[in-house]
């Protein structure tokens, strides 16, 4: 092995290891914290009186905030740096999702959930810009899909967490067993929000747990892999790509392929579980977690592969054709068995993709351009998260069976799929990056 081949293994092992662990722990806050209300909804929605469209939509007013506030809040990130913002979300959306269990009312609910969006905004655009800066291309995928996993994880440790708090304190202190799960599952990520503040490093140059010749290898390569992209493609500013058709385009189809898919999945299936069998909410827990756990071995294995093959493109294909099928498949078929086999395929399927999708927009966009693509496509695609769970339960209420909202999820996520494709087809391969390795070489 070359002396330089060793000090590249060296690098990305140190910062996979130090990293990705942490980044997919954030993660799984977040995530445990956005979707609890799935669960708090068995007890939350009797009590306050909410019906299944009311719910919907308070359950995707999250992304109304988040919309409303993500590129502002991915511009102030790459003005701050990733360690300190980011440190500043976890404080606010924890604090904020800790505070719902205040809410007493329908208004309440609905001014809680966009206000977690609100303080949420800009989280996720904001690692994978990250992940961005300090994994070259030929390490992205597979980094990516490690951090992505936090999301099965978190609704697999989140249903069955989630279940137990509800069951195990209901009651305490006077209080339902939903408003403890809230402030239970919040607070741990105020915590970690000041952790954030003194443990990530902005960037490679920064870097004092990597060697000098590490650090200056890592700083070479985005320097290199970044000047490819710009001449390859037009150098977007913040405005340009603020508005430029691509971005705008794959905003659509994240919102499509991926949001729209996994939210309204998992922000029902816990009360749909509740209409299909007399489960208790333990149970529920548990059960619940199976289409999750399916996606986790998923998205380990899609971004396993991707890396060995170093392709993306059809392997976001597969991924695509599995959620879409599965879904529409769930309305043919009966019995909660045969339905939540389709789900597990459907998540499956869904989660796989999201780490993939997110190699596209890294093919044409750096730099600050790039963090303001990303904030961009992820905004506009997290509307999904409104229109998913409110979609499903209007659907619901119209039809008395969930099954027609499966159906309506399945046939977005083929139309999403399809753009990617089309956006896939349009710049994998435009960049050359290791035309660009060998030409800098040349230049040592």
């Amino acid at each position: 092995m070359s002396n330089e081949l060793a000090i590249e293994k060296s690098c990305m092992r140190k910062c996979s290891s130090r990293l990705l662990p942490y980044l997919l722990f954030m993660f799984l806050l977040c995530y445990i914290d956005r979707t609890n209300l799935g669960f708090a909804g068995i007890q939350m929605s009797p009590e306050l009186g909410l019906t299944a469209s009311t719910f919907g939509f308070g359950a995707g007013l999250f992304f109304i905030g988040y919309f409303i506030f993500e590129v502002p809040s991915n511009l102030c990130l790459a003005k701050f740096g990733a360690r300190r913002w980011i440190a500043r979300i976890m404080v606010t959306w924890g604090a904020v999702a800790a505070l719902m269990c205040m809410i007493n009312g329908t208004t309440s609910f609905l001014v809680m959930r966009f206000l977690l969006g609100a303080s949420e905004a800009g989280f996720y655009p904001g690692v994978i810009y990250f992940i961005g800066e300090w994994f070259p291309n030929k390490y992205r995928a597979k980094a990516l899909s490690r951090f992505n996993m936090a999301q099965p994880c978190a609704l697999i440790l989140g249903s069955i967490i989630s279940g137990y708090l509800i069951s195990a304190l209901d009651g305490a202190m006077g209080y339902s067993g939903w408003r403890w799960l809230f402030f239970v599952e919040g607070i741990p990520t105020v915590l970690f929000g000041f952790v954030t503040l003194y443990y990530l490093t902005d960037k490679p140059s920064d870097a004092e747990w990597l060697t000098d010749e590490e650090r200056e290898w890592l700083t070479n390569e985005m320097a290199t892999e970044a000047a490819a992209i710009k001449g390859a493609n037009e150098d977007y500013s913040i405005m340009k790509a603020l508005t430029h058709p691509s971005v705008l385009f794959l905003g659509v189809a994240y919102f499509l392929v991926v949001c729209e898919g996994t939210y309204g999945i998992n922000m029902w299936i816990p009360q749909m579980l509740k209409q299909w069998s007399n489960m208790s909410t333990t149970e529920i827990g548990f059960i619940g977690a199976l289409p999750f756990l399916c996606a986790l071995i998923s998205v380990y294995i899609f971004g396993w592969s991707s890396q060995k093959h170093q392709e993306s493109k059809w392997h976001l294909n597969v991924a695509v054709l599995m959620a879409s099928i599965s879904l529409i498949a769930a309305m043919f078929v009966e019995g909660t068995v045969a339905t939540m086999v389709c789900l597990c395929i459907g998540a499956a399927g869904i989660f796989a993709c999201t780490p993939l999708f997110w190699t596209i927009p890294a093919q044409f966009l750096t730099g600050t351009a790039a963090a303001t693509g990303i904030a961009v496509i992820n905004s506009i695609g997290n509307l999904g998260g409104f229109f998913g769970p409110t979609a499903v339960g209007m659907v619901k209420d119209a039809t008395g069976d969930f099954r027609y909202g499966l159906l309506l999820l399945g046939v977005s996520v083929l139309i999403g799929g399809i753009m990617c494709f089309y956006m896939n087809n349009r710049y994998q391969g435009k960049v050359n990056f290791d035309k660009a390795h060998e030409d800098a070489s040349k230049l040592d």
